[in-house]
């Protein structure tokens, strides 16, 4: 299994689901560009993630593999399946449909760009200084995880200027028409927006041999939210992905 998070994450975010599947598969938790430990880079569209998770596979994970993708990861996971050139078992999709969406994130790296970050001592510092623009305590605390305290300075670990300049890129699906085959799973959380049964002619377009499941009560960020119910969504899939 290959994991890939959502945007302003990284591989650590989903750790719990990633070593909750490990008892019975291989997996590989990945940093998508611009976050976490991977390379930045000046292109984030989804052909161009695309192939870097193509590469990766090609390079380090043996047989056919099945790709879970969160929200932006969700996108590039259905890129490198549309765009073909990778033999996969299945696909998994959380909370995300091959579309482009009205949402905007610029507003929080804009706030995060405006931290003067010379000026902070820490993590807890940051954190109130953001607080006037994000009342979401959860939220900052999330975002906060991007920030890191290098050689006695704290520094962003995610490229924020490639984010903001190319965010119209990741709220929209820059592949070309077509369709795949692959067996897919679709899971999104009832108190979510990103998935509505408006949506699902576009994914069934795209994606034929989906099938959609839904988590009760929960909202865009199952791993957090629902952890154990998105564990048995994977499970279930994962068995029969391949038959």
């Amino acid at each position: 299994m290959v994991i890939l998070h959502g945007l302003f994450g990284s591989a650590a975010n989903w750790r719990r689901i990633a070593d909750a599947l490990a008892h019975r598969w291989q997996v590989f938790s990945i940093d998508l560009p611009n976050h976490g430990n991977s390379s930045w880079t000046n292109d984030m569209s989804y052909p161009a993630q695309a192939k870097t998770l193509a590469r990766f596979i090609s390079d380090h994970v043996p047989n056919n593999p099945l790709v879970i993708g969160h929200s932006m990861g969700g996108k590039v996971a259905m890129a490198l399946a549309l765009e073909g050139g990778i033999p996969l078992t299945g696909l998994v999709v959380v909370d995300i449909a091959p579309v482009t969406y009205p949402h905007s994130h610029r507003s929080l790296v804009a706030s995060m760009k405006a931290l003067d970050l010379a000026a902070l001592r820490s993590r807890r510092d940051a954190e109130q200084a953001l607080e006037s623009d994000m009342p979401d305590k959860a939220l900052r605390q999330f975002l906060l995880q991007n920030l890191r305290n290098v050689d006695g300075g704290l520094h962003w670990r995610i490229n924020l200027d490639v984010i903001h300049r190319q965010m119209a890129v990741l709220t929209g699906f820059d592949i070309a028409p077509g369709h795949s085959d692959i067996p897919a799973l679709f899971v999104y959380g009832t108190q979510s927006d990103y998935v509505t049964p408006q949506l699902t002619p576009q994914i069934m377009g795209r994606f034929p041999k989906a099938h959609l499941r839904a988590i009760q009560d929960a909202g865009h960020w199952l791993h957090t939210e629902k952890p154990g119910a998105l564990i048995d969504a994977f499970t279930d899939f994962a068995e029969t992905a391949g038959d």
